[in-house]
């Protein structure tokens, strides 16, 4: 997404005191987690819905993100961040839950205050991609499936794993899969900032 995904291609999972036995999600955890990745879902499906070609492309500044810029920005994260979790942290060592690790609440606060602006790293930023809105679109929609039936059927322990977090320091599993959806969520923002842009085409 940002700087904090600057993390992504160099993770070093740190191991602390090993749990007694692992902890699937539980049925709440799993439920909480999919209202979530639904609504930022169906949010960011609205917000570049009925667009024209002048609207998807407009940029306010030679440095800022056109709408399209952003939607391949968010459809890029889901994937990295989804092999993220199930291809590196659930293969590291095991941890035992922080007690003083930030609360998901927060975790999320933060993903929607856009008084904090980042760089992305280089592997995510927008290098068009896809060639059309609805491969993007398509692709974007395939991602968040695949993720949202991780959650409904792991068994993985996602609070038994970790991987580090250049702003948050370590994160969990269930974390993780949380701070994309919240990541889609703060990208949908700046896509409805930019709609509020002078210059941005009627129609």
């Amino acid at each position: 997404m940002t700087k904090p995904l600057v993390a992504l291609t160099a993770l070093a999972i740190t191991l602390s005191v090993v749990p007694a036995s692992a902890q699937p999600l539980t049925q709440p955890e799993r439920d909480s987690l999919l209202k979530h990745l639904h609504q930022t879902r169906q949010a960011f499906l609205d917000s570049i819905s009925g667009l024209s070609d002048a609207q998807w492309t407009f940029k306010a500044g030679p440095d800022r993100w056109s709408i399209a810029e952003v939607a391949e920005h968010i459809a890029i994260s889901e994937t990295t961040i989804l092999h993220l979790v199930t291809d590196q942290i659930m293969k590291g060592p095991p941890v035992a839950r922080n007690p003083d690790s930030i609360s998901d609440e927060k975790l999320l606060a933060w993903l929607l205050d856009r008084t904090s602006k980042f760089q992305a790293p280089e592997m995510l930023k927008p290098t068009n991609r896809w060639a059309t809105r609805d491969a993007l679109t398509k692709d974007f929609l395939a991602a968040r499936e695949k993720t949202e039936t991780y959650v409904k059927t792991t068994t993985d322990d996602l609070h038994g794993h970790a991987g580090p977090h250049p702003v948050f320091n370590m994160l969990d599993g269930y974390q993780w899969v949380l701070l994309m959806s919240g990541h889609s969520s703060r990208h949908t923002a700046q896509i409805e900032e930019v709609k509020t842009s002078a210059g941005y085409p009627a129609k």
